[in-house]
């Protein structure tokens, strides 16, 4: 008995052991994907003096967004038809040799060239996670691990700049590219060994033209906005010609689309007015966002004089303003069913926040400075998880998987925009502020010295204090210029329609809040929030709850029992226990009690056995079908709107849930084996 019990242990704890395996590999891949996204922010500055390019700093986070955005839907699908184990090995591939050739680079267009490859590989990393981590974690815990995938992108904009300040002052800012080499390899030697191919081979129709049609426009529509006027004058020939590819690139989109089988972003969606203005609030708030925070740092190291670490610690009253409401307000809606004052608080809260950074000065204080980066943040935490629920909750179950996807779509392509958009900006406003201090410039001092922050420290006193004073104007005009862009989102929320929220939609996680990419279908979503609703109650209160549903009083071992002899019977006691590893010991008390309710019974000993088999009786199989009956009649009742009776995959959905909420996965729960 000692040692079926210690084989038991052995057995749960070796698989429980290889999920954390896995587990730590894709975490590991996740976080270097994710910190990309923040790291880069307070190294720009020291990148510039390095290799210079003021005018286009802001497309190396532009580059990285675009790609890693529009990539995701192809990692998604290509990843079922070839094995999600394969397709993410060359995301991660491509994204270090990205990470690689970044630290090399001898110039800003080789940088922002090969931040692209990096976000390639990134949404490769971002979406396959999610889903290779459905294939080894059993469906009840799903929630729990996606969860702290949410909560890694938490981690990462918070630990971003903190990180790439730290490497710029003690080692180079190539090293905030070179770190992901180490980690990228261990994750990947990690996955090598410990997982296994996965994926679930279908008949996809992958849009590929779609998907390029998509990039072209959106590239097109960036470069006209954030060079016209600046680079090239509006009427010159790039921009006409930019102007024109983009038109033709979208119409040419929206053509494809309406035919497309399994399209990258259905066009029917856009009839629905809470996803349209949802995923037009999303896009103004990062747009405005990405566009401001980019150059946070570049204030903070120029115009303050600090340094990239303090830069990077002095961001963390925006980042823990933004957790703070973002948290908070997830577990409000899920109280409350109310969801549309939120939006209309936090773009307002944004726009106060906008425009206190807009006064922003080289005479600010520290605390004054602190206090603006807190209100954004507290704004932004506001609306960014409430527009998912908002789309969730609104959208047909056919449309659900493709409208989650959409409205992180929109925000992450907002902040692409945002952030070239607003580097237009800058570099023209500062070009001009510099150019009216070029004529008073001593001897041996030229403009193109005021681009370095390294340069603009040693410059003379008094030529110090213009050149800082001329970043602080161009910088508040930045900021300015974010306000009524943020107002307009603020209007936007007046006229999102408040639908009452589905029960579905208290599932809602971190990922939602920090834009993280998915490619999940509806069926998917459905199923994930099924899981991470019934995962908030012990399998004890489940089976508890179900059986008092049922009108049933059995104890939840026994419950689980009962299922099991439905699967195995007939079956001995010592049998059952050896199949599933569990103690003998610790099944026989609840078989015995089974058996004395009549809901189990004992056949005669087969040959070369010494005690007879159990099989479910005529009242137990009764029992079994009631408590089944029980559990999908709970989850139904989950999906609050949806009618399985009409969408036949709900239906076989919920038949699966039921069966997966009573399987032997569940042993761990109910069973403590003794030591």
């Amino acid at each position: 008995m000692a040692l079926e019990q210690t084989q038991s242990g052995l057995a749960q704890t070796a698989d429980q052991r290889r999920v954390w395996v896995i587990f730590s590999g894709l975490m590991l891949a996740l976080l270097i994907a994710s910190l990309d996204q923040t790291i880069v922010a307070t190294a720009l500055p020291t990148v510039v003096s390095d290799l210079g390019g003021l005018s286009q700093l802001s497309w190396v986070v532009t580059a990285y967004l675009l790609t890693s955005t529009v990539s995701t839907p192809l990692w998604g699908k290509l990843g079922d038809l070839y094995g999600r184990k394969r397709l993410f090995q060359a995301a991660i591939v491509l994204f270090l040799l990205g990470s690689a050739l970044c630290g090399l680079s001898q110039n800003l267009a080789e940088l922002i060239l090969f931040s692209g490859l990096q976000g390639l590989g990134g949404g490769g990393i971002f979406v396959l996670s999610q889903a290779i981590i459905a294939d080894v974690v059993p469906p009840r815990q799903l929630g729990r691990y996606q969860g702290v995938f949410g909560a890694v992108f938490g981690v990462s904009s918070v630990a971003g700049p903190l990180l790439g300040g730290f490497f710029v002052e003690t080692l180079s800012w190539r090293w905030i590219f070179y770190i992901n080499l180490p980690l990228g390899a261990a994750a990947l030697l990690v996955l090598a060994l410990a997982l296994a191919a996965s994926g679930e081979p279908g008949q996809h129709r992958i849009d590929y033209l779609g998907t390029v049609l998509l990039t072209v426009a959106a590239s097109s529509l960036i470069l006209l906005t954030s060079l016209g006027g600046s680079i090239a004058p509006w009427g010159s020939a790039p921009i006409i010609l930019l102007a024109i590819v983009a038109s033709v690139f979208t119409l040419g989109f929206v053509l494809v689309e309406q035919r497309a089988v399994e399209p990258v972003l259905p066009l029917p969606l856009f009839r629905n007015a809470v996803f349209s203005l949802s995923s037009a609030i999303g896009f103004v708030v990062v747009f405005a966002l990405y566009g401001a925070t980019t150059y946070l740092p570049l204030f903070l190291q120029v115009v303050n004089g600090a340094s990239p670490a303090s830069s990077g610690l002095r961001l963390l009253p925006m980042i823990l303003g933004l957790l703070l409401t973002s948290i908070t307000s997830g577990q409000l809606i899920s109280r409350w069913g109310r969801y549309k004052a939120f939006p209309i608080a936090g773009t307002a809260v944004m726009t106060l926040g906008m425009f206190l950074l807009s006064r922003l000065s080289e005479h600010t204080s520290v605390l004054v400075e602190s206090l603006s980066m807190a209100v954004l943040g507290l704004g932004v935490g506001l609306v960014t998880q409430v527009l998912v629920m908002a789309v969730q909750n609104a959208v047909d179950y056919r449309n659900l998987g493709a409208a989650t996807s959409g409205v992180i779509f929109f925000r992450s392509i907002g902040g692409a925009f945002g952030t070239a958009i607003f580097g237009a900006i800058f570099s023209n406003q500062l070009a001009s502020h510099l150019a009216s201090l070029a004529p008073s410039l001593p001897s041996g001092i030229s403009l193109s010295m005021t681009e370095s922050v390294a340069a603009i420290q040693h410059l003379p006193t008094s030529v110090r204090a213009e050149v800082v004073h001329a970043y602080a104007q161009s910088l508040s005009t930045v900021f300015l210029v974010t306000v009524p862009i943020v107002a307009v989102a603020f209007i936007l929320s007046w006229l999102l329609p408040e639908v009452r929220l589905r029960t579905t939609t208290q599932a809602t996680d971190m990922g939602h809040t920090f834009a993280m990419p998915t490619t999940r279908t509806s069926q998917q979503e459905i199923e994930r929030a099924l899981h991470v609703l019934t995962s908030r109650d012990s399998l004890d209160q489940l089976y508890h709850r179900l059986a008092a549903r049922a009108g049933i009083v059995l104890d939840p071992l026994s419950t689980w029992l009962l299922f099991r002899f439905q699967e195995q019977a007939p079956i001995a006691g010592a049998t059952l226990a050896k199949r599933f590893h569990v103690p003998a010991a610790r099944l026989m008390p609840s078989i015995e009690a089974l058996r004395e309710i009549g809901l189990i019974t004992t056949t005669a000993p087969v040959e070369g056995q010494a005690d007879g088999q159990f099989q479910l009786t005529a009242a137990g199989q009764e029992t079994v079908a009631t408590l089944a009956t029980a559990c999908h009649d709970n989850l139904a009742g989950l999906l609050d709107g949806w009618s399985p009776e009409q969408e036949a995959e709900l239906a076989s959905l919920l038949r699966r849930v039921t069966t997966t909420l009573f399987s032997e996965e569940n042993k761990k729960e109910l069973i403590s084996t003794p030591t």
